[in-house]
């Protein structure tokens, strides 16, 4: 890693509430800092992956949404909040009683990045760094939101939840019409229209659902 995560940050990014997640502030890039915008090239100068974690997707969006909503899904349990990204949806579990949340992202950025998201709102959280998929898992709900992006990942993704779903982990998912959603192994849960942001998606509103994933 070439330069400091937390500087970074701090120098990349604002504090913001995000829109449909009102409860909780976040460092986020706004459109002025054209964050994503980068070059290839300009971001391996400074060891920087794809920022995945500078923005509140609209998957996790309505999945945070869904959790604040509904506490009783994670109210005294154990979480893995899987691609976690900003943190945002591993927050909104801890904020809804969750007894102990596991925000777990392969890339090293995002650490520091849910570390000081979940400074900024008060909650404890602890880090995986290590790829989970096709791991047993030990907690009661996984909460994954916007990981249907890309068809190899999907293609991997698609067993192991099924896999944790036997083993009678819960397994919910935010999306909103990701490219290799696995529609018939899901059950809607709910359904939001979300704000976003139209440098990264084709429209300032998407029609997100949180899906449960069938054993």
């Amino acid at each position: 890693m070439k330069t400091d995560p937390e500087l970074f940050i701090r120098a990349n990014t604002s504090v913001m509430v995000p829109p449909h997640v009102p409860e909780m502030r976040l460092h986020l890039a706004t459109e002025a800092h054209d964050l994503w915008l980068k070059t290839e090239e300009e971001l391996a100068a400074i060891g920087l992956p794809p920022p995945f974690w500078a923005f509140a997707w609209a998957g996790g969006q309505g999945l945070a949404r869904y959790v604040l909503d509904h506490p009783d899904i994670v109210d005294g349990k154990r979480v893995v909040d899987f691609a976690s990204g900003s943190g945002l949806v591993a927050i909104a579990a801890k904020m809804s009683g969750a007894r102990e949340v596991l925000a777990a992202d392969i890339d090293p950025w995002a650490e520091a990045a849910v570390r000081m998201n979940a400074a900024l709102n008060a909650v404890e959280l602890d880090f995986a760094s290590a790829n989970l998929v096709g791991r047993k898992v030990d907690a009661d709900i996984l909460l994954a939101g916007d990981v249907f992006y890309d068809r190899d990942f999907a293609a991997m993704l698609v067993p192991w939840f099924e896999s944790l779903s036997r083993d009678g982990v819960g397994v919910l998912v935010g999306d909103p019409g990701r490219a290799y959603l696995p529609r018939e192994k899901l059950e809607s849960a709910a359904v939001y229209q979300v704000p976003v942001s139209r440098a990264l998606e084709d429209s300032e509103i998407k029609k997100t659902t949180v899906w449960r994933f069938k054993a």
